[in-house]
C-alpha cells in the first residue's frame, strides 16, 4: 500500500500538522486504525501529564495530588488523629490504634486489650 504525507488539525490546539507516509505506515504494522487526533507536541504534553499521575491516581483524590487529611479527636481515647477522609459528627472516628483494636473486636478476634487475664483465686 502507498501512502501519503496528510494535513490534519489538533483537537487540543487546532494547529495543523503533518501526518507522514512513515507514521501512517508505522500506524498500520501497529494496528491502528484511525489517524492521530493531536500534533506531535499536544501528544507529548499529553503523555507527561499521564505519566506524571495528573488525574489518573485514583487513590489520591482523583487529581494526583497529595492526599488530603484531616484532624480529629479520637472517640475512643480522646487522642488527636489524622484521618484521610473528612468525618462526620454521625459515626465515630478513630486514631490507628484504636481503629485496629475496634474493628478486632468486631470480627470476634481477641486483642491485648480485651483478652482475660487468668486470676489466682
Amino acid at each position: 500500500m502507498t501512502y501519503l504525507d496528510r494535513t490534519l488539525t489538533c483537537v487540543d490546539c487546532g494547529a495543523e500538522f503533518v501526518h507522514s507516509a512513515e507514521d501512517q505506515e508505522f500506524y498500520t504494522q501497529k494496528g491502528f486504525v484511525s489517524d492521530p487526533k493531536r500534533c506531535p507536541s499536544c501528544r507529548a504534553a499529553r503523555r507527561t501529564m499521564r505519566d506524571a499521575g495528573d488525574g489518573s491516581d485514583r487513590g489520591r483524590g482523583g487529581n494526583g495530588g497529595p492526599r488530603e487529611y484531616f484532624a480529629v479527636v479520637c472517640s475512643r481515647c480522646g487522642n488527636q488523629a489524622q484521618v484521610p477522609f473528612k468525618p462526620h459528627m454521625d459515626r465515630p472516628v478513630y486514631c490507628s490504634d484504636c481503629f485496629r483494636i475496634v474493628h478486632a473486636e468486631q470480627d470476634g478476634q481477641a486483642t491485648p486489650t480485651n483478652q482475660a487475664t487468668p486470676t489466682n483465686q
